[in-house]
């Protein structure tokens, strides 16, 4: 007969729905559920790679507790939605308690679609998104936010062009735990790949004429509000591939060096 003290305590059983978050702790794996078959589930971290694990009691940690995964009472395959970023969506998990490491965003068009495409990863993820008014301000917001290994800071910027005054601040703030990236467009509006919005191209605006009011009155939209031909184009904005590769890849390295 087993002692009392040696039993172990009874582990809630969780069914393995999909788009559930789990961590196998052997192996330190997380997670999303893809699939679950007849003693094994798989799953799916944030990079995309999949790993099947077999079905075993106490085997798993949902939100660091020990769970039992179960086969769900629906015997359809798992077939798990995506958010706009592109990653597994995780329906059931709340928003993780924010994190020290913060990412910053110049511009508030760019923030806001930074918000629409990879809102929902970010809040899994526990990572703040703040605003930056503009480059001269970063100096003085690193210094004081004091970026170290457990807070780490990421900036994104418009038009980081080597040698500009913006490319130098950039680099004079950039250290081990912060970490400055720019797109290559002038405006986050070219970011919009043309094809979501119905046009063949950015217009190309003269240098020294305002980009969104030459866009606008190149493309007949009305110039004389922008801000409202922003969130127009934003509503045509559905998930990443309406956007250019060059602004994803920017995002995705500052979600990935906060949360490393």
């Amino acid at each position: 007969m087993t002692p009392p003290w040696k039993k172990q305590k009874p582990v809630p059983e969780v069914p393995a729905e999909p788009g559930l978050v789990v961590e196998e702790p052997g192996t330190g794996f997380c997670g999303a559920v893809i699939r679950c078959e007849a003693g094994t589930v798989t799953l799916e971290d944030r990079f995309g790679k999949h790993r099947v694990f077999p079905l075993e009691p106490r085997g798993f940690l949902l939100e660091g507790r020990v769970v039992t995964l179960v086969r769900p009472s629906s015997s359809a395959p798992v077939r798990p939605t995506r958010t706009a970023s592109g990653s597994v969506a995780v329906p059931q998990a709340r928003a993780r308690v924010a994190r020290a490491g913060r990412i910053y965003v110049e511009g508030r068009h760019d923030a806001e679609l930074v918000e629409k495409v990879w809102g929902d990863d970010l809040r899994v993820e526990g990572v703040v998104v703040e605003y930056l008014e503009g480059v001269d301000d970063l100096p003085a917001i690193v210094e004081s936010f004091a970026p170290g290994p457990d807070a780490r800071l990421g900036v994104l910027v418009d038009h980081l062009v080597p040698g500009t005054k913006e490319w130098r601040i950039a680099e004079s703030v950039t250290s081990e735990h912060a970490l400055v990236v720019g797109h290559p467009y002038i405006d986050v509006w070219e970011a919009v790949k043309p094809s979501a919005l119905g046009i063949p191209e950015w217009p190309r605006v003269p240098r020294g004429q305002d980009w969104k009011t030459g866009v606008c009155r190149a493309l007949g939209w009305p110039s004389e509000n922008t801000g409202a031909v922003w969130q127009a184009i934003l509503q045509r904005v559905g998930s990443y591939k309406d956007l250019e590769p060059e602004l994803l890849g920017r995002v995705e390295e500052l979600i990935d060096f906060v949360t490393a």
